[in-house]
Protein backbone atom coordinates (compact mmCIF):
# COMPACT_ATOMS: atom_id res chain seq x y z
CA UNK A 1 0.00 0.00 0.00
CA UNK A 2 2.74 2.15 0.84
CA UNK A 3 5.09 1.59 -2.33
CA UNK A 4 3.82 5.05 -3.77
CA UNK A 5 5.53 6.72 -1.30
CA UNK A 6 9.03 5.27 -0.87
CA UNK A 7 10.25 7.63 -3.11
CA UNK A 8 9.42 10.45 -1.20
CA UNK A 9 12.36 10.53 1.93
CA UNK A 10 14.77 10.77 -1.14
CA UNK A 11 12.89 13.19 -2.91
CA UNK A 12 12.32 15.49 0.20
CA UNK A 13 16.25 15.70 1.56
CA UNK A 14 17.45 17.73 -1.16
CA UNK A 15 14.27 20.38 -0.15
CA UNK A 16 14.63 19.88 3.23
CA UNK A 17 18.67 21.05 3.28
CA UNK A 18 17.72 23.83 1.03
CA UNK A 19 15.33 24.46 3.27
CA UNK A 20 17.45 24.74 6.66
CA UNK A 21 20.11 26.83 4.69
CA UNK A 22 17.55 28.98 3.52
CA UNK A 23 15.72 30.02 6.63
CA UNK A 24 17.30 28.72 9.33
CA UNK A 25 21.13 29.91 9.89
CA UNK A 26 20.46 29.42 13.90
CA UNK A 27 18.78 25.98 13.42
CA UNK A 28 20.84 24.32 11.32
CA UNK A 29 21.03 21.46 13.70
CA UNK A 30 17.51 20.70 12.62
CA UNK A 31 18.28 20.71 8.93
CA UNK A 32 18.01 17.11 8.79
CA UNK A 33 14.71 15.32 7.02
CA UNK A 34 12.96 14.78 10.16
CA UNK A 35 12.80 18.25 11.40
CA UNK A 36 10.36 18.73 13.87
CA UNK A 37 9.32 22.38 13.41
CA UNK A 38 6.11 23.97 15.35
CA UNK A 39 3.92 25.22 12.68
CA UNK A 40 5.21 23.44 10.17
CA UNK A 41 3.61 19.97 8.78
CA UNK A 42 4.69 17.65 5.83
CA UNK A 43 2.35 16.51 3.27
CA UNK A 44 3.16 13.56 0.85
CA UNK A 45 0.76 13.04 -1.90
CA UNK A 46 1.39 10.40 -4.64
CA UNK A 47 -1.60 9.83 -7.67
CA UNK A 48 -1.25 6.79 -9.55
CA UNK A 49 -4.05 6.09 -12.34
CA UNK A 50 -7.40 6.10 -9.60
CA UNK A 51 -5.60 6.02 -6.44
CA UNK A 52 -4.81 9.02 -4.55
CA UNK A 53 -2.38 8.59 -1.40
CA UNK A 54 -1.69 11.45 1.20
CA UNK A 55 0.47 11.11 3.95
CA UNK A 56 -0.17 14.08 6.93
CA UNK A 57 2.80 14.06 9.19
CA UNK A 58 2.20 17.41 11.72
CA UNK A 59 4.12 17.78 15.14
CA UNK A 60 0.88 17.59 17.61
CA UNK A 61 1.85 21.19 18.81
CA UNK A 62 0.28 22.34 15.27
CA UNK A 63 -3.20 19.96 15.71
CA UNK A 64 -4.06 19.80 19.77
CA UNK A 65 -1.73 22.60 20.82
CA UNK A 66 0.90 20.58 23.41
CA UNK A 67 2.89 17.42 23.13
CA UNK A 68 2.66 15.83 26.20
CA UNK A 69 0.43 12.78 27.03
CA UNK A 70 -3.17 13.82 27.54
CA UNK A 71 -3.98 13.18 30.78
CA UNK A 72 -6.55 16.14 32.15
CA UNK A 73 -10.14 15.70 30.69
CA UNK A 74 -10.00 19.27 28.99
CA UNK A 75 -6.19 17.60 26.78
CA UNK A 76 -8.37 14.56 25.94
CA UNK A 77 -10.97 16.34 24.29
CA UNK A 78 -8.60 18.53 22.18
CA UNK A 79 -6.77 15.15 21.13
CA UNK A 80 -10.30 13.74 20.43
CA UNK A 81 -11.54 16.60 18.39
CA UNK A 82 -8.20 16.11 16.47
CA UNK A 83 -8.60 12.85 15.77
CA UNK A 84 -12.38 13.11 15.20
CA UNK A 85 -11.40 15.72 12.27
CA UNK A 86 -8.60 14.13 10.66
CA UNK A 87 -11.12 11.08 10.28
CA UNK A 88 -12.56 13.12 7.78
CA UNK A 89 -10.15 13.35 4.86
CA UNK A 90 -12.63 14.01 2.63
CA UNK A 91 -13.76 17.43 4.33
CA UNK A 92 -10.08 17.81 4.95
CA UNK A 93 -8.51 18.10 1.83
CA UNK A 94 -11.33 19.70 -0.21
CA UNK A 95 -10.96 16.67 -2.89
CA UNK A 96 -13.16 17.90 -6.04
CA UNK A 97 -16.89 16.24 -5.70
CA UNK A 98 -16.29 15.41 -9.47
CA UNK A 99 -13.40 13.53 -9.04
CA UNK A 100 -15.54 10.84 -6.78
CA UNK A 101 -13.11 9.74 -4.37
CA UNK A 102 -13.99 7.29 -1.97
CA UNK A 103 -12.02 6.72 1.04
CA UNK A 104 -10.40 3.12 0.76
CA UNK A 105 -8.04 3.16 3.72
CA UNK A 106 -6.90 5.48 6.63
CA UNK A 107 -4.32 4.51 9.02
CA UNK A 108 -4.00 7.51 12.42
CA UNK A 109 -0.70 6.89 14.48
CA UNK A 110 0.33 9.16 17.47
CA UNK A 111 1.47 8.52 20.63
CA UNK A 112 -1.44 10.74 22.04
CA UNK A 113 -3.75 8.60 20.29
CA UNK A 114 -1.96 5.84 22.86
CA UNK A 115 0.14 4.36 20.14
CA UNK A 116 3.51 2.88 21.55
CA UNK A 117 6.07 4.73 20.84
CA UNK A 118 9.20 3.25 18.80
CA UNK A 119 11.23 3.08 21.71
CA UNK A 120 9.15 1.56 24.68
CA UNK A 121 11.30 1.87 27.58
CA UNK A 122 10.27 5.16 29.29
CA UNK A 123 7.37 4.21 31.11
CA UNK A 124 4.98 6.82 32.60
CA UNK A 125 6.64 6.85 35.97
CA UNK A 126 10.62 7.95 34.71
CA UNK A 127 9.51 11.40 34.39
CA UNK A 128 13.09 12.46 34.60
CA UNK A 129 14.38 10.56 31.42
CA UNK A 130 11.28 11.23 29.75
CA UNK A 131 11.91 14.62 30.30
CA UNK A 132 15.93 14.52 29.36
CA UNK A 133 14.49 12.50 26.22
CA UNK A 134 11.93 15.23 25.48
CA UNK A 135 14.52 17.07 22.69
CA UNK A 136 14.43 14.23 19.78
CA UNK A 137 11.10 12.38 20.84
CA UNK A 138 8.62 14.91 20.34
CA UNK A 139 5.13 13.95 19.77
CA UNK A 140 3.93 13.61 15.68
CA UNK A 141 0.76 12.48 14.12
CA UNK A 142 1.09 10.98 11.57
CA UNK A 143 -1.81 10.38 8.89
CA UNK A 144 -2.15 8.35 5.87
CA UNK A 145 -5.12 7.90 3.98
CA UNK A 146 -5.76 6.20 0.64
CA UNK A 147 -8.84 6.86 -1.94
CA UNK A 148 -9.71 5.45 -5.44
CA UNK A 149 -10.85 8.59 -7.40
CA UNK A 150 -13.56 7.26 -10.25
CA UNK A 151 -12.60 10.16 -12.49
CA UNK A 152 -8.79 10.68 -11.12
CA UNK A 153 -8.55 13.73 -14.10
CA UNK A 154 -10.77 15.86 -12.02
CA UNK A 155 -8.19 16.24 -9.62
CA UNK A 156 -6.60 19.72 -11.13
CA UNK A 157 -5.97 20.91 -7.54
CA UNK A 158 -4.86 19.97 -3.87
CA UNK A 159 -6.62 22.64 -1.49
CA UNK A 160 -5.55 22.39 2.10
CA UNK A 161 -7.31 25.46 3.24
CA UNK A 162 -9.26 23.39 5.59
CA UNK A 163 -6.36 21.79 7.30
CA UNK A 164 -5.31 25.61 8.01
CA UNK A 165 -9.34 26.23 8.81
CA UNK A 166 -9.05 23.46 11.38
CA UNK A 167 -5.51 23.43 12.57
CA UNK A 168 -4.52 27.25 12.86
CA UNK A 169 -1.30 26.76 14.55
CA UNK A 170 -0.28 25.11 11.47
CA UNK A 171 1.35 27.84 9.30
CA UNK A 172 2.92 26.02 6.19
CA UNK A 173 2.94 22.58 5.06
CA UNK A 174 5.77 21.58 3.36
CA UNK A 175 4.13 19.23 -0.08
CA UNK A 176 5.95 16.71 -1.92
CA UNK A 177 3.53 15.40 -4.70
CA UNK A 178 4.20 12.68 -7.51
CA UNK A 179 1.68 12.30 -10.42
CA UNK A 180 1.19 11.43 -14.13
CA UNK A 181 2.76 14.86 -14.49
CA UNK A 182 5.67 14.48 -12.83
CA UNK A 183 7.04 14.99 -9.25
CA UNK A 184 7.04 18.41 -7.46
CA UNK A 185 8.09 19.68 -4.04
CA UNK A 186 6.41 23.01 -2.85
CA UNK A 187 5.59 24.78 0.41
CA UNK A 188 1.51 25.63 1.30
CA UNK A 189 0.23 27.92 3.17
CA UNK A 190 -3.12 29.39 4.66
CA UNK A 191 -3.09 32.74 2.42
CA UNK A 192 -1.78 30.36 -0.49
CA UNK A 193 -3.58 26.82 0.09
CA UNK A 194 -4.26 25.28 -3.26
CA UNK A 195 -1.56 23.54 -5.22
CA UNK A 196 -1.81 22.09 -9.31
CA UNK A 197 -1.78 18.13 -9.58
Amino acid sequence: MRRLLLVLPFALLPLAIAHAADEHDHDHEHGSLGAHEHGVGRLNAALDGQTLELELESPAMNLVGFEHAATTDADKAKVAAARAQLEKPLTLFKLPAAAGCKVVSQELESPLFGDKPDADDHDDGEAGKDGHEHHHDHSEIHAHYQFKCAAPGALKTLDLANIFSTFPATQKIQVQLISASGQQGTEVTAKAAALKF
